[in-house]
């Protein structure tokens, strides 16, 4: 028997390959990708319903309607004038609060005021047991 022994040196087949071969790892995510794109939809199951379309609703203001507002210093004004004190407005909502039908409270708040004067007057609205209560805000700009 004989057998073939290398004479000593370096081949070039005989060299060491230290580079990562990431042709399986490349098969394999496709492979993954794949699946997970085929099966998401089967797994994924919701309730079907009728999603409500959103409208803008112009606001109708009607003469019982109170409008609070906010300015950017935390000044608070009822319908245009200006309330003292927090005790002020608390007795005036407690007044509304008892009428049949009880009005609604529009809150007009200034971009730039601070959220602790709206949070005093909600405060307030929600001790005086008012229960329909809107915020205005000028509508977004439209696109076109």
């Amino acid at each position: 028997m004989s057998m073939s022994v290398p004479a000593g040196g370096s081949d070039a087949e005989d060299e060491i390959n230290s580079t990562i071969n990431t042709t399986p790892l490349v098969d394999i995510m496709l492979v993954l990708l794949i699946i997970f794109l085929i099966t998401i939809p089967v797994v994924i199951k919701s309730v079907p319903i009728v999603l409500p379309i959103a409208t803008n609703i112009v606001t109708i203001t009607k003469p019982e309607n109170i409008t609070i507002a906010v300015d950017k210093t935390g000044n608070v004004f009822w319908n245009d004038s200006p309330v003292t004190s927090n005790a002020d407005l608390l007795d005036r909502l407690q007044k509304e609060a008892v009428k049949v039908p009880q009005p609604e409270i529009h809150i007009r708040g200034d971009a730039d005021v601070r959220f602790e004067s709206i949070g005093k007057v909600m405060v307030d609205l929600q001790r005086s047991a008012i229960l329909k209560v809107g915020f205005i805000t000028n509508p977004e700009p439209k696109v076109f």
